[in-house]
């Protein structure tokens, strides 16, 4: 079973988030607040926090910049992964990846189950990596991002979490770019 290895030590991880919405601005972003408590809380760093609005091009566009940032090693984004026509974060994230993390979205799934029970279906978060970033399209409900970081991203973004972790693996997410 997973545990925390308390003999070493915590690394704290730069963190990216995104809020994608036609209608909100910060002081009404709930879901993002709901993040950064958290983020903060587990003694992680916001390195940045934003709120674009549901186009694809425009997410994928930050995104990428955020990708080629060397003081982000994760993005979060939240809204966007429903099944409407202006749900567009999932593809938007699907531009970026050059890997796709697949038990991500089963993960969220299972937990999204507990939860709200068949209703689970109807989101489509996911995760994936480019450039070295960890990227996470979480849906826009401030219960779904609770879920997501209480039941997955807190442990797998702790570099003491045992029996593996995302943190560990950091340094050789960009190994290929490096084989020339």
């Amino acid at each position: 079973m997973s545990k925390i290895d308390e003999t070493a030590e915590f690394i704290p991880v730069r963190i990216a988030v995104l809020t994608v919405s036609d209608t909100r601005d910060l002081s009404q972003d709930r879901s993002g607040d709901t993040l950064v408590g958290r983020i903060e809380a587990a003694g992680h760093v916001v390195a940045e926090r934003h709120i674009i609005p549901d186009e694809r091009a425009q997410i994928a566009n930050q995104l990428r910049l955020w990708c080629e940032d060397d003081k982000i090693d994760v993005v979060i984004s939240t809204g966007g992964t429903g099944l409407t026509g202006r749900d567009v974060t999932v593809e938007a994230h699907r531009d970026v990846y050059e890997k796709e993390i697949d038990a991500f979205g089963t993960v969220f799934t299972i937990v999204s189950m507990q939860k709200i029970g068949t209703s689970a279906v109807q989101s489509r978060a996911t995760g994936g990596v480019a450039n070295g970033t960890y990227l996470f399209a979480l849906p826009g409900s401030p219960g779904a991002c609770k879920d997501a970081w209480d039941e997955i991203l807190v442990k797998q973004l702790d570099y003491r979490h045992r029996p593996c972790n995302f943190v560990e693996i950091m340094p050789r997410l960009d190994e290929h770019l490096r084989r020339k």
